[in-house]
């Protein structure tokens, strides 16, 4: 697939962003898709048709991203605190990744992007869990684009569950404690074999992490845009781009 530099894009305020070629774009988006809700309540509509809305948003983004060379795309999909939902809006939720698989996976599969899912199997429903894995099976040997979906997913329980892993190690005698790093302790998050994101985006004007990896964010650029999740596009996603390419990562040093 051709990549795209150098050409306009209309950003939110109606000016002109400009991608500065391909020197810089960032190897790892993670993006907090929020807004799906209010979206709908803004146009009069139920709730589960801005979360439906929404899943087309997950399209035009992975589009996008490929199109600019961007190597991994971590979608916040579902969290750990999101259970706390009404029955039926979080029934409704766990059948979107089995809607969107059945309508999207072959065309993943000819873009040569490969599904992973990050989160926790435990209380999924059966029918969310074996699409995931019908996808994760289907697409593990493409060499594209990574698309991965964090499903079930909390940063407070994965950081507690890779601690807890590591002392069960040292207690057994198999870990040395001054062996513990930084770099072991990433190895053993759920995103262990990724590298941190470099960009992270949220949508729908809210200004927090909202438990989302927050240990391999520590350096990443954040961008966030009032738009709503559904109404997030190509436009935004080069605007966001564009911002990342004008900034310094010192990483606490100087330029």
């Amino acid at each position: 697939m051709n990549k795209v530099f150098g050409s306009w894009w209309k950003k939110d305020n109606n000016s002109a962003t400009e991608l500065q070629g391909s020197e810089n774009i960032p190897r790892h988006v993670a993006i907090i898709m929020d807004g799906n809700g209010r979206w709908a309540r803004k146009l009069g509509l139920p709730r589960i048709v801005g979360h439906r809305n929404g899943m087309k948003a997950v399209k035009r983004a992975t589009t996008a991203a490929d199109e600019i060379g961007i190597s991994i795309l971590t979608l916040y999909a579902f969290s750990t605190e999101n259970w706390k939902r009404p029955k039926e809006e979080v029934d409704f939720l766990m059948s979107l990744p089995q809607e969107f698989l059945a309508l999207e996976l072959e065309e993943l599969i000819q873009k040569n992007v490969q599904v992973r899912m990050m989160g926790h199997t435990d209380r999924l429903p059966g029918h969310t869990i074996a699409a995931m894995e019908e996808a994760i099976e289907r697409t593990k040997n493409n060499t594209g684009l990574i698309l991965n979906f964090a499903l079930n997913y909390g940063s407070h329980r994965e950081i507690t569950e890779s601690v807890k892993q590591i002392a069960r190690e040292v207690q057994a005698g198999k870990l040395d404690p001054e062996a513990i790093t930084q770099e072991l302790i990433g190895s053993r998050l759920l995103s262990g074999d990724l590298p941190d994101p470099d960009l992270l985006i949220r949508t729908g004007g809210e200004l927090r992490l909202s438990n989302f990896m927050l240990w391999q964010t520590a350096y990443s650029e954040l961008w966030f845009t009032e738009q709503y999740w559904p109404e997030f596009g190509r436009e935004q996603l080069f605007a966001a781009v564009a911002e990342y390419q004008k900034r310094t990562r010192r990483y606490g040093g100087l330029s």
